[in-house]
């Protein structure tokens, strides 16, 4: 087991290098600039002097040395835009989209789940077909517009929730002030990984439910409560950690349209008005974690695989 841990980790670090490398020769080919740069205001000899001060002009394999040494080093650089260390920058919205995913996920989980598993007992029902359009409304409609729908519904004409941010400005920290600002976002992100968890749960406990040892079970006189938890969902469960594993890395991609829509303080906002700015530290800080995010979620994917069906060797 841990040899196979140090070797999926050191694919990951040569992953994690090529990737920086290609999104590193893409932003800094991209025609354009820092906007500090291209404001119109700024004197361009002064502008010229900070492309200088900062590297700018030297080519990109030269550039690109000079940040992965940085980067060894445990330095990402300053933010441009902010004037600030691009990790105490990610540091301070860490939290904030890991609540918000975290949350959303969590909320797909624990509806998908029981939703897939009724859906597989009492197929072609009412119950069934009610879930099959749920999911196929979930995996259609798109992030933005739905984002855009609960706003005008929920904050617009009824008022009942806020439309933007993370707490109201001016008033005390509460928990409830919170929770208030996180229904929508966590509604609107859990919606795609809701569907898709909700019909592989379904599809998988459906070809279970259809094996020799789960009518065993049933002729030994088990309940069904008990057979579904101990000998149908634990089998079922190795398809859905695999989409749960593709999942996790769209829910955080998924966070940079949800956190823009509701202006959540999160790496997903912090990411676009980076793009905007042409904020390279920043751009390159974000990218990293992300792409580090992505391996780690795979291996514990493949870990847990291990977990649920000890006849699974990990090599």
């Amino acid at each position: 087991m841990s040899r196979y841990i140090t070797g999926r980790l050191a694919q990951g670090v040569i992953l994690l290098f090529l990737v920086s490398m290609a999104i590193f020769t893409i932003i800094h080919k991209t025609p354009g600039g820092p906007a500090l740069l291209n404001n119109p205001d700024v004197d361009p000899a002064v502008a010229r002097e900070f492309r200088q001060a900062l590297g700018l002009d030297d080519p990109i394999p030269v550039q690109y040395a000079r940040w992965l040494k940085n980067v060894l080093r445990g330095n990402l650089g300053k933010s441009y835009q902010h004037s600030l260390p691009t990790t105490r920058l990610i540091a301070g919205r860490i939290p904030n989209t890991l609540l918000l995913s975290g949350t959303a996920l969590l909320l797909a989980v624990a509806l998908a789940i029981p939703l897939g598993v009724i859906s597989s007992v009492y197929r072609y029902s009412a119950i069934d077909y009610a879930a099959t359009v749920t999911a196929f409304f979930g995996v259609s409609v798109p992030i933005f517009w739905l984002g855009i729908l609960l706003i005008i519904v929920f904050s617009v004409e009824l008022g009942w929730l806020p439309s933007a941010g993370m707490v109201t400005l001016g008033a005390p920290f509460s928990i409830g002030d919170l929770l208030r600002h996180l229904i929508m976002p966590a509604a609107v992100l859990s919606t795609f990984p809701l569907a898709q968890l909700t019909r592989y749960t379904r599809s998988s406990m459906v070809e279970v439910l259809k094996q020799d040892y789960i009518r065993t079970a049933r002729s030994k006189g088990l309940s069904e409560v008990l057979v579904l938890s101990r000998h149908a969902l634990r089998n079922a469960f190795i398809p859905v950690i695999t989409v749960l594993g593709v999942l996790i890395p769209r829910l955080l991609s998924g966070t940079v349209i949800t956190e823009a829509i509701f202006a959540w303080p999160g790496l997903g906002r912090l990411a676009v008005d980076s793009a905007i700015t042409r904020d390279y530290p920043v751009i390159m800080g974000v990218t990293l974690l992300v792409s580090g995010m992505v391996i780690i979620s795979n291996l514990l994917t493949d870990l847990a695989y291990a977990v649920l069906d000890p006849r699974i060797a990990l090599r």
